[in-house]
């Protein structure tokens, strides 16, 4: 088989080599005679899968996205066509939720304030929202969760409609797809009224697709001295970004928050699990064969850790003023997909075995850290 694959995507050649002859693609620039011949295409979110590039794609009988988002993909002409199609559902989850929790506990040490006690709003409760709800609720927070499609599914009992849980939080992070049309259509979700309607105080955190908050009615408002504090990690009209918002960003990125080594790499197998079934092969090979070991992987606790020592734990491994930083000093020279493309590694809270954690222990683990027993990972 022949496979193309994005250049961004990791690990393509340890998994597919076997399958195929493996060539790589611009994301932004693929062009459909690119396509001519090729079997595979794996993708990431920046390529528009439409007819304009399936033109010519004479054989193509498999696309796979290494993402969970599906919005640059034309799945009704996939089915139309015959071509099988697999998306990545959960492979950045863990990622994304860290990258919330570690601007948490920054916006918290910088403010000289803690997250304990306050209300959190998570709008969105896929595998990204879930599995930031689950990591949030081992700390002494509230949490309200928004999400009608699952709520009018019958998944949802504890649904909070958008504008009650706006007017009710003092932290809000979007994890929703972009929905461009229809009754939950997601695009400006956050616009100007609702965004000029929030809360003095209120933290804003997307990060899930630059399209759900109108950027130029943010600027707008923060222009005319909102006090919110913003978190951005996606942008509208990426890569040419609205850059006059990033004065009054705190924390901004380069739509990585997914971006840790195994998120990526999860997604990577995924695909490569699914065209195996297709194919009636076995998929013999998993993330272990492959990942590095961490610059750090041990770490023993004191007798004198508590709770408001975990923001200098959780940015041992992941600070995200590291991302603010290398946006803020490096995008007008390299530009924000040089930036995307050349992410410095980022792991994951689990990468890390802890050591001494006694009563914390439960907290740490819900949180994603290994807790040590007697050197052994389990339960105390």
């Amino acid at each position: 088989m022949k496979i193309l694959a994005d250049q961004n995507m990791p690990l393509v050649e340890q998994y597919f080599a076997d399958l195929g002859r493996v060539e790589r693609f611009d994301g932004r620039s693929l062009q459909s005679d690119q396509l001519v011949d090729v079997d595979v295409l794996l993708t990431r979110s920046v390529t528009q899968v439409n007819e304009a590039l399936l033109n010519k794609a004479n054989k193509l009988k498999f696309v796979g996205t290494a993402t969970i988002g599906v919005d640059h993909i034309d799945t009704d002409l996939l089915t139309q066509r015959g071509i099988a199609f697999t998306s990545a559902p959960g492979c950045n989850a863990v990622a994304v939720a860290e990258y919330v929790i570690s601007s948490l506990f920054a916006l918290a040490q910088e403010n000289a304030s803690s997250i304990e006690g306050k209300t959190i709003g998570i709008v969105g409760v896929g595998s990204i929202g879930s599995c930031l709800r689950k990591k949030l609720a081992a700390l002494d927070v509230n949490i309200l969760v928004c999400d009608p499609p699952k709520h009018e599914a019958g998944l949802l009992a504890e649904h909070c409609d958008l504008d009650t849980l706006l007017a009710q939080s003092d932290i809000v992070t979007f994890h929703v797809p972009l929905v461009k049309t229809g009754k939950h259509s997601t695009l400006h979700l956050m616009n100007k009224a609702r965004l000029a309607a929030l809360k003095s105080g209120v933290t804003l955190i997307n990060a899930s697709r630059g399209d759900v908050i109108d950027n130029h009615a943010l600027l707008e408002l923060m222009q005319g001295g909102a006090a919110l504090d913003l978190v951005l990690d996606v942008w509208e009209n990426e890569p040419t970004i609205l850059t006059e918002l990033l004065d009054y960003v705190r924390f901004a990125s380069v739509h990585i928050a997914g971006h840790t080594l195994e998120g990526k790499a999860r997604g990577t197998q995924m695909l490569y699990q699914a065209l195996c079934n297709i194919e009636g092969l076995k998929a013999d090979k998993s993330l272990a064969d492959f990942l590095p070991k961490p610059s750090v992987t041990d770490v023993s606790l004191q007798d004198t850790f508590t709770l408001a020592d975990l923001g200098q734990l959780i940015h041992l491994v992941y600070d995200v003023r590291r991302d603010d930083g290398i946006l803020r000093r490096h995008l007008a020279l390299q530009g924000f997909d040089s930036l995307r493309k050349n992410y410095p590694i980022r792991r994951e809270f689990s990468t890390v075995n802890i050591t001494g954690a006694g009563d914390y222990a439960p907290t740490l683990r819900e949180l994603g850290f290994n807790i040590l027993n007697n050197g052994h990972i389990g339960d105390y």
